[in-house]
C-alpha cells in the first residue's frame, strides 16, 4: 500500500501555520489544519465566550490568539454564547443578555484594536439566533441519544459549576458547544485548555451524526492575581477593563509574587499576557533590558529583579493598555457607557416568582416584553401606587423594549370584602384611570404605558373564561385560596379572577408588590394545573413604606399619602413618621427618599434650606449622599435633623401631588366613593 504523500507548505504558508499555533498548549488536528492551508481553503476558526461577569484582562491572552488568527489572514467568528451564559447556573437573566452582548462586542473591538490589528475578517455571532431553531434543537436530541449523563458531565466539569446535584441545563451546555462548530460552519475552534473535554467530545460525537470533525487549538489558562484561574466572578483574582489606574496598580501591588510559588500570578501576567504584546521591544526593569521570559523568570529567581520592580513595571503595561482600550469608540458609543448600561441591575429588588418562558420567547425572537401591572382599585388611590410605574420608567431608560399595560382588575375590590360595591365598579375604575393618566403624564410616560380595564376585554366571563375559572377551582382547596380578612366565598375566588385576567392580557411579565406573594404563588398553580400553561414572569417589587413604618395602604389613612390630601395635611403626616436624630434604621423619611423622592427628582438634586446657624443649606446628588448627610453630615457639627430632612421629602412629595390633585375632582370621587356603599363581610375571628 502506497504510503500518503506528506503535506508540503509554502514558506508563506509556514508563517501562516506558525501565527495560528503560536504559544498554544495544545493542538489537536494540526494535520487537517495544515492541509488546509496547503490547499488555500479559507479557514475559518470560532472562539466562544458565555456572556456572564465582566470581561476583564485575562481576555488579553485569546485576544493576542485570534489577533494571531486574523493576522494569519484566516475568518474569525466570536460566539457570544448568550444561551450558554444563562444555563450556567443562571448566571445572566434573560434581561441583561442584550446589553451584555453589545458590551462584549464593544469590548472585544476595542482589545483588537489597541492592539493594532485589521477586523475585516472578524464576525460576530449570538447563540440565540441559531440556538433554539428546530433543526439545531432535533440535532441536539440525537446527541443526547447517544451521550451518557457521565460523559456530559465530565466534559463539562472544568466549564460548568458543579454542584452535588446538577441541573439538566448544566449537562446540556457541552453539547450545545460542541453542535456550534456545525453550525457556525467552521473548520475549528479555539479555546483555553479548560475546554478540552468538551473538544474531544466533539471530535468524538459529532462524526456519529456525520457532522464532521474540526481540528481544536488550545491556550494556556491563566493564573488570577491570587494564583487561582482568573474569573470575572472572583473580584480580587482580575482587573477589569474599565479600572481606573489606582485599582489596576492597588490589585496587583497585592497580587501572588513570591519565590518559588507554582502560582504566581504576576509571572504569568508576563508570560502569557505582557510578553506576547510588547515583544520584540524590550523589557526594561532594574535598569536592564530583558528579551524573553526565560530571561525575566531567572532574573527574578536569582533576586535580580525584585517582585515590587515586576509589579511597577506590570502596573504601567496595563494601566497604559487599558487606557487606550477605553478610549476605542465604535459606532460613536463609549465602551465606559455601554459597560454600565449592560451591567447596571435592570431587575434589582425583584423576585421572580414563576416560568421565564414568556420572556425567553421574547428575547428568542427580538419582540418587545409585554409587562402587565395588575391595578386592584381597592380604595383610596395613593402614592404607594408609584413603585411599579417608577420601576417600569427605570427599565425603560436601560434600553428595555417593553410594552407596558396598567390592567385596572376592580372586580378584586369588589371581592375582597365589597371594598367596592357592584354598582360603584364603573366609577372606582374611572377614578384610578384618570389619575394613573395623569400620573403617566407627570413622569413622563404618557404614550409608553396603556391603561386598560380587564372587565372591558372582549373574552372578560366569556363562556371560556367561565369554564376556566371552574376549572381552576377544581384544582385549589378552600384553605389555600383564604386569602382575605373575612370568611365571604367571593374572597377565594380572588386568585382565580387575577389568574384569568392575567393570563388573558397575554403578558410576558407580570409586576406586583412584594405582599401579594401568595397570590402569584397561587396563579403559577392555577396556570399549570387547570390550563396547562407555564404563565408568565411575576416580578415582585418591594412596597412603599407607609407614615406607621408598614407598606403604605388605603387601610390606613394616617399611613398612606392620598394625592388628594392639602398639602398641609401631607406635611403633618410625614411630620409625625418616626425619623431619630443620625438613626437610619426604621426612618420612614429616608426610605421615601428611596423609594419616591430621588426617583421622582428623576437625575436632579434634592435641596435643603438650612440657616447659616444650622450648617447652611446642602444640595443632595443621591440616596446614598443623603444617608450620610443625616448619619454623619459633610460637616460633622450639623449632620442633617430628622425635621429639615422631613421639610425636604414633605417639598417634593406635595410638588408632585399638586400637580395630580387638579385631576381628582369632587364628581370623580363621588362616582368612585358613593355615600352609604361600604363594605360588608363576616370578619374572621
Amino acid at each position: 500500500m502506497a504510503e500518503s504523500k506528506a503535506v508540503e507548505l509554502t514558506a508563506a504558508d509556514q508563517e501562516r501555520q506558525e501565527l495560528i499555533t503560536r504559544n498554544l498548549q495544545e493542538v489537536l488536528g494540526g494535520d487537517k489544519l495544515k492541509e488546509q492551508l496547503a490547499k488555500g481553503k479559507n479557514i475559518h476558526v470560532y472562539w466562544g465566550t458565555a456572556t456572564t461577569g465582566k470581561p476583564h484582562v485575562g481576555y488579553l491572552v485569546p485576544m493576542r490568539k485570534i489577533a494571531d488568527f486574523l493576522q494569519a489572514d484566516i475568518r474569525v467568528t466570536i460566539l457570544f454564547a448568550d444561551l450558554h451564559a444563562f444555563l450556567d447556573n443562571m448566571k445572566s437573566t434573560w434581561e441583561l443578555l442584550e446589553n451584555r452582548v453589545i458590551y462584549y462586542q464593544h469590548v472585544i473591538k476595542a482589545l483588537l484594536q489597541s492592539l493594532g490589528v485589521p477586523i475585516e475578517k472578524l464576525h460576530f455571532v449570538r447563540g440565540t439566533e441559531y440556538q433554539l431553531s428546530k433543526e439545531y434543537t432535533f440535532d441536539i436530541l440525537r446527541l443526547c441519544g447517544q451521550v451518557t449523563q457521565r460523559y456530559a458531565l465530565k466534559a463539562g466539569a472544568e466549564v460548568v459549576k458543579q454542584v452535588d446535584s446538577p441541573l439538566l441545563s448544566g449537562l446540556l451546555y457541552p453539547l450545545l458547544q460542541a453542535l456550534d462548530e456545525q453550525y457556525l460552519k467552521v473548520d475549528g475552534q479555539f479555546g483555553g485548555v479548560d475546554q478540552r473535554k468538551i473538544f474531544i467530545l466533539a471530535e468524538e460525537q459529532l462524526p456519529k451524526l456525520k457532522l464532521g470533525k474540526r481540528w481544536h487549538l488550545m491556550n494556556p489558562m491563566v493564573p488570577g492575581l491570587t494564583g487561582s484561574k482568573m474569573s470575572s466572578s472572583e473580584e480580587n483574582s482580575k482587573i477589569d477593563l474599565l479600572d481606573a489606574e489606582s485599582i489596576v496598580r492597588k490589585k496587583i501591588s497585592g497580587a501572588a509574587c513570591e519565590l518559588g510559588a507554582d502560582d504566581n500570578g504576576v509571572l504569568s501576567f508576563y508570560q502569557h499576557v505582557l510578553l506576547p504584546i510588547k515583544l520584540p521591544a524590550p523589557v526594561s526593569l532594574a535598569g536592564k533590558e530583558y528579551h524573553s521570559f526565560a530571561e525575566i523568570k531567572a532574573a527574578f529567581e536569582a533576586q535580580e529583579v525584585s517582585a515590587d520592580a515586576l509589579k511597577d513595571y506590570l502596573s504601567t503595561f496595563l494601566s497604559d493598555l487599558l487606557t487606550e482600550v477605553a478610549e476605542v469608540d465604535n459606532t460613536d458609543v463609549k465602551l465606559s457607557d455601554q459597560g454600565e448600561a449592560a451591567y447596571s441591575k435592570v431587575v434589582s429588588n425583584f423576585k421572580l416568582s414563576g416560568s421565564t418562558t414568556g420572556l425567553r420567547k421574547r428575547l428568542a425572537g427580538g419582540e418587545p416584553i409585554k409587562l402587565v401591572v395588575p391595578v386592584f382599585c381597592k380604595g383610596r388611590f395613593h402614592l404607594g401606587y408609584l413603585a411599579p410605574l417608577l420601576h417600569i420608567k427605570k427599565l425603560l431608560s436601560s434600553g428595555l423594549n417593553l410594552e407596558s399595560t396598567l390592567l385596572l382588575v376592580d372586580l378584586i375590590a369588589f371581592l375582597d370584602s365589597e371594598k367596592v360595591s357592584w354598582a360603584a365598579r364603573d366609577g372606582r375604575a374611572a377614578y384610578f384611570k384618570s389619575t394613573l393618566q395623569k400620573v403617566l403624564e407627570i413622569l413622563g410616560l404618557e404614550g409608553k404605558v396603556k391603561i386598560e380595564r380587564s372587565a372591558e376585554d372582549a373574552n372578560n366571563f366569556s363562556k371560556e373564561y367561565v369554564l376556566e375559572m371552574y376549572k381552576m377551582a377544581s384544582v385549589v382547596t378552600r384553605d389555600e385560596t383564604d386569602i382575605t380578612e373575612d370568611t365571604l366565598l367571593a374572597g377565594n375566588l380572588i386568585p382565580l379572577i387575577y389568574a384569568l385576567d392575567v393570563y388573558y392580557s397575554g403578558a410576558d411579565a407580570v409586576l406586583i408588590g412584594e405582599d401579594e406573594e401568595k397570590l402569584a404563588h397561587l396563579a403559577e398553580k392555577l396556570w399549570s394545573n387547570a390550563l396547562g400553561v407555564a404563565g408568565p414572569s411575576q416580578l415582585l417589587h418591594q412596597c412603599v413604606i407607609g407614615m406607621d413604618e408598614s407598606k403604605m395602604s388605603a387601610k390606613t389613612p394616617e399611613g398612606h399619602i392620598d394625592p388628594s390630601d392639602t398639602a398641609k395635611q401631607i406635611k403633618t403626616k410625614i411630620a409625625r413618621s418616626f425619623c431619630e436624630p443620625q438613626n437610619v434604621s426604621r426612618n420612614v423619611a429616608l426610605e421615601l427618599s428611596r423609594q419616591l423622592v430621588f426617583p421622582l427628582l428623576d437625575g436632579q438634586a434634592l435641596e435643603i434650606t438650612r440657616t447659616p446657624e444650622n450648617g447652611g443649606s446642602v444640595s443632595i446628588e443621591n440616596y446614598e449622599g443623603l444617608v450620610k448627610e443625616f448619619e454623619v453630615g459633610s460637616n460633622p457639627q450639623f449632620p442633617l435633623h430628622p425635621a429639615d430632612l422631613k421639610s425636604a421629602v414633605s417639598g417634593v412629595v406635595n410638588k408632585f401631588c399638586d400637580e395630580l390633585r387638579p385631576v381628582i375632582t369632587p364628581a370623580i370621587l363621588a362616582a368612585a366613593f358613593p355615600v352609604n356603599k361600604g363594605g360588608k363581610g363576616g370578619k374572621k375571628k
